[in-house]
């Protein structure tokens, strides 16, 4: 059996971490005779970006790299469509495994529900893959974001479609998808941080960033009486704001965005903000003209203790930004991901956005839902500061082990599907197949 696992975008790299780790333990068992072809679209590329990312996540190169680039939502889904067709007619994968909601979501989605493999006896007889779509289910209801659209096409499309929390499996049966195709299986990208938090709290981050010093205390043995040992040097960390922004929606309108930013300006006041930036934010920070108040942080240049500026630094890998954002006080984001992932650190997370799709992570979690509005923003984040930290709540299934749920049920699925008569197997992936499994 032969899966194909599509990763385009670097939050797509997190999420498929821990199934390609799942896939590799099934192949070391030798109960199961797996293939594993990991396809990376390229639509975020950057040499050194990604293979930091490889190396920090333990992935393996990806077989095939399609290099499609940077382009309109036409023009790089098109041009990812017009590369994958080949690659998917010549490697006739069993299944397709599609992540999150980015264009090579859609686009690889499309080729895959589409295509029909010619006739080849030395191959599998198989008509098309089962298309797989991981983190199914999620809804903002919100028709302006690209990713919605996406990954309701996506849910569409899918026969397997496998759901990091209860919201997406209710969104899915209510919008007439059988139960049987729907799996609640956890989350993948807390699979991949749970698995690397010990690793990346090891990040040299804090101290190049001059957020880290160390005191020599420990107070072993005094309290009984006993000698006490030699100091261990223990980590201190100042209290900081980390900021991540890069929805069209907050940063390519001006008025939109010179209120955010004026939000976190004010919030400087309080507390150091960092900002680690992405490209996109910081082509429209030039094209606004506010640069003023920002200052960005050159090689291993300190956050300063200015109040009123916002501290900017290059984006970084995953183990180095997961240690800052362990450490942050709070985290302030348009970003999808980084509610789940501060939900599973207990880190308090507002998000600058009138709407969310993982709504579990308000529930269950530490994320509040803010909006962009300047005083909204201030006022939360002073909250915020004031709260004390509260007991960590994890969502359900949100325990590593979303990976191999995920393997464990495409395998018995695959399996149902070749076990079938030549004629069945010849048709499209029977969906009875699927549910039977």
């Amino acid at each position: 059996m032969k899966v194909m696992l599509i990763a385009g975008a670097r939050p797509n790299f997190m999420k498929v971490a821990s199934i390609v780790e799942a896939i590799q333990d099934v192949q070391r068992t030798g109960k199961e005779t797996l293939d594993l072809v990991l396809v990376h679209t390229g639509q975020h590329y950057d040499e050194k970006m990604s293979k930091t990312f490889f190396r920090d996540l333990g992935i393996p190169e990806p077989a095939i790299n399609l290099e499609v680039g940077s382009g309109s939502h036409a023009v790089q889904t098109a041009e990812i469509m017009r590369r994958f067709e080949p690659v998917l007619l010549q490697e006739r994968p069993d299944a397709v495994v599609v992540v999150g909601d980015v264009n090579s979501t859609i686009a690889c989605s499309l080729v895959a529900a589409k295509v029909r493999y010619p006739p080849d006896e030395s191959r599998n007889s198989i008509e098309r893959p089962l298309l797989v779509h991981v983190e199914a289910g999620l809804r903002s209801n919100d028709w302006t974001m690209p990713e919605e659209i996406n990954r309701v096409l996506t849910d569409r499309l899918a026969d397997l479609l496998f759901v990091t929390e209860e919201s997406g499996s209710k969104n899915l049966l209510a919008e007439g998808v059988p139960k049987r195709r729907i799996h609640i299986v956890g989350n993948t990208m807390v699979d991949t941080l749970l698995r690397h938090r010990s690793h990346a709290l090891e990040s040299t981050i804090l101290q190049r960033l001059g957020l880290q010093s160390r005191v020599a205390v420990d107070a072993s043995g005094v309290s009984s009486g006993h000698k006490p040992s030699l100091p261990t040097p223990i980590p201190q960390v100042p209290p900081y704001a980390l900021v991540t922004l890069h929805r069209p929606g907050n940063v390519d309108h001006p008025e939109t965005f010179k209120g955010i930013v004026n939000a976190l300006v004010e919030v400087a006041q309080d507390i150091p903000v960092i900002f680690p930036v992405h490209p996109r934010t910081v082509g429209r920070i030039t094209e606004y003209g506010f640069g003023a108040y920002f200052r960005v942080l050159q090689g291993s240049e300190p956050v300063s203790n200015q109040k009123g500026i916002l501290h900017c630094i290059e984006p970084l890998g995953y183990l180095d930004f997961l240690c800052l954002m362990a450490h942050a006080r709070m985290v302030l984001t348009d970003s999808g991901g980084i509610q789940e992932e501060t939900t599973a650190l207990g880190v308090p997370c507002i998000t600058l956005r009138n709407n969310t799709e993982r709504p579990v992570t308000i529930t269950s979690g530490t994320n509040r839902l803010i909006g962009t509005n300047p005083i909204a923003i201030v006022e939360a984040a002073r909250t915020s500061l004031k709260e004390k930290t509260t007991a960590l709540r994890t969502p359900p299934l949100w325990d590593g082990k979303a990976g191999q749920r995920i393997v464990s049920t495409l395998v018995k699925c695959l399996r149902a599907v070749n076990e079938g008569t030549s004629s069945e197997a010849s048709k499209p992936m029977p969906i009875s197949k699927v549910a039977a499994a």
